[in-house]
């Protein structure tokens, strides 16, 4: 009689059960569904961990104020600008943050990454208030780098337990979705008074951001 191995399905030896002194078929039968058992176990927990890691990064943008201001900002500043920029700005920061969060993941350090997401919360605020019309390739520069430290940041903070690709998906997701939410607030430009709305909100961005970079730099 044979048992089934529940890894490879190949048939498992009478040999090994006896060995560990299972000479009985009720013995046998235990010994295979333990085996079934701790397959499924490990299955359940790569589960865990992917899941995990995707919920983990889904939430890590929207628990930081510093990270969530910014990516409402860059859907906002898109929003004011209009036209390629308003989709190009929401493409462009989540690609470079995949690249910073790839660089923090592995662990490669980068200079005055706390101060520049700070500093970016400051310039896109500033940007809102003024309705500052940045031309194409300077509007990409300074959004791709900032990606790129919010990424790091993201990519630094992952769970000793997650899946990296979960948490990275994750976490773009939810960047993604601020984004949206920051055109949305973009469009209030459209009534009477938005403007204005844009702009107030463009303030409270920027003082937020000044007083995060001064706690950083304390």
């Amino acid at each position: 009689m044979n048992l089934d191995s529940p890894r490879t399905g190949t048939a498992l030896p009478l040999s090994v059960p006896r060995r560990l002194g299972l000479r009985s078929e009720s013995g046998r039968i235990a010994f295979t569904l333990c085996l079934l058992a701790a397959s499924a176990a490990a299955h359940a927990h790569t589960e865990e961990v992917t899941a995990g890691g995707f919920v983990s990064g889904l939430l890590h943008p929207v628990t930081g104020i510093d990270h969530l201001l910014a990516m409402v900002a860059v859907g906002i500043w898109g929003a004011v600008l209009g036209a390629p920029l308003l989709w190009a700005l929401p493409i462009v920061f989540p690609l470079l943050m995949v690249g910073g969060g790839m660089l923090g993941i592995a662990g490669m350090p980068l200079p005055f990454v706390e101060g520049g997401i700070a500093l970016s919360v400051l310039l896109l605020g500033l940007a809102i208030l003024a309705a500052w019309r940045a031309p194409v390739a300077v509007a990409v520069a300074l959004v791709a780098a900032f990606g790129v430290l919010h990424g790091h940041a993201h990519g630094t903070e992952l769970p000793a337990s997650a899946s990296p690709a979960a948490y990275s998906t994750g976490f773009v997701l939810a960047t993604g979705a601020l984004h949206l939410a920051g055109i949305g607030l973009g469009e209030l430009r459209r009534l009477p008074r938005g403007a204005a709305v844009i702009r107030a909100i463009g303030a409270a961005m920027a003082v937020a951001g000044s007083w995060m970079l001064v706690t950083k730099l304390a």
